[in-house]
């Protein structure tokens, strides 16, 4: 599925990261999101090492897969984790379309980054709001996404680190091909600025699952960016 997730991302995209969905309704607030136009689908991954809380892991994300898959959508997964080349092999084989880990997190960002495209997942590297955007320079033919995270990783709801936009704009010359996606903050009100820096992919997590209306959610971060 990783060619439909480039032919996905070669245009905007918002994601909605089901970090804040109800997980008693996953399945039908996945759908609704689908419906309202949404192929990305962003699962968030903590440990509770790289950072304090403990999330999801593939059980979930293989949960969703067949329902995503089934609407034309892919499945985006972020490793929030320590030694995220341990466990790429079980999130590839429980659906991720893509897998984006830390750069601060593993001493072999080269090696993981080729390790998921031999998977047949697309490959990403996540910066943290404090690591200097030239920490990709030299991965830059090997990751075909590059996270910058717009709050500090860990928990949903953070309000948007406001030198977020400059941050994508210094990034935008060292990515080569790679697509920027921003995850933190993201909602009607910020998206625009990051877009206009150079993002198109835009994981949306409170603003959307927390929401009255998911869907209408969706639609005006969606317009704010200019995405699909």
């Amino acid at each position: 599925m990783s060619e439909r997730m480039l032919e996905l991302i070669a245009s905007p995209r918002v994601a909605p990261s089901i970090l804040s969905a109800d997980f008693a309704k996953l399945g039908a607030q996945v759908g609704a999101v689908l419906d309202a136009g949404a192929r990305v689908i962003h699962v968030d991954v903590m440990d509770g090492q790289f950072v304090p809380p403990i999330t999801i892991g593939p059980l979930v994300a293989s949960s969703i897969a067949d329902q995503v898959h089934a609407a034309g959508g892919v499945i985006d997964v972020h490793l929030m984790i320590e030694q995220p080349e341990r466990q790429i092999e079980a999130f590839a084989k429980a659906g991720a379309d893509s897998i984006t880990f830390h750069a601060e997190a593993t001493a072999h960002a080269n090696r993981t980054l080729a390790a998921i495209r031999e998977l047949g997942c697309l490959a990403g590297i996540a910066l943290n709001p404090g690591t200097p955007v030239e920490a990709v320079a030299e991965l830059r033919d090997l990751a075909d996404v590059v996270l910058c995270m717009t709050v500090n990783p860990g928990w949903g709801g953070q309000a948007f680190i406001p030198g977020s936009p400059d941050k994508v704009s210094r990034l935008k010359p060292l990515v080569g091909k790679a697509k920027i996606e921003v995850d933190g903050g993201i909602d009607a009100a910020t998206a625009g600025s990051v877009a206009e820096a150079g993002a198109s992919l835009f994981v949306a997590g409170s603003a959307v699952f927390g929401a009255d209306d998911p869907a209408a959610a969706y639609a005006a971060i969606a317009s704010a960016s200019g995405a699909t």
